[in-house]
């Protein structure tokens, strides 16, 4: 069984179509391990609110993702709080905002790679020398 800390990207890929939610939809299979803080919620949520703010949804759309993002197969393994020291300490050290560091510091507790779409995040990631094998970018998830 694989798993992966799936963060926000990825998610709202699951609710609205966008390009690699076809791969994103893989994660959803019942062999793959989904973990995420509970950040992702918040997060995912935002982005809907953002899309249905400029049109890209309507509002019928926006509260159908959001039930669904509510049932969304994601464990939550610890809260926020025991992540944020971690977090911020990469936020540091990568020169990148936390609450994408929080996504990080999960995956190197429970020993499993981010998943993201966010090409910076990605970027930034995988050029240091000890956590690059930490992160996937979902258009690589054609193996799964």
């Amino acid at each position: 069984m694989s798993g992966y800390v799936v963060d926000a990207s990825v998610a709202v890929k699951w609710l609205v179509t966008e390009m690699y939610s076809d791969r994103a939809l893989r994660l959803l299979r019942d062999d793959v391990t989904r973990i995420a803080p509970e950040l992702l919620f918040a997060e995912a949520g935002n982005a809907l609110w953002a899309m249905s703010r400029r049109g890209d949804i309507g509002k019928d759309d926006f509260a159908e993702a959001m039930d669904v993002l509510k049932a969304a197969p994601i464990a939550v393994p610890v809260p926020t709080s025991r992540l944020i020291g971690a977090a911020g300490q990469l936020a540091l050290d990568l020169d990148h905002p936390v609450y994408d560091c929080v996504y990080l510091a999960l995956a190197l507790q429970e020993q499993y790679p981010v998943v993201t779409a966010d090409q910076r995040f990605y970027d930034t990631v995988r050029r240091h020398p000890y956590l690059s094998d930490r992160m996937v970018h979902v258009r690589d998830l054609d193996q799964i």
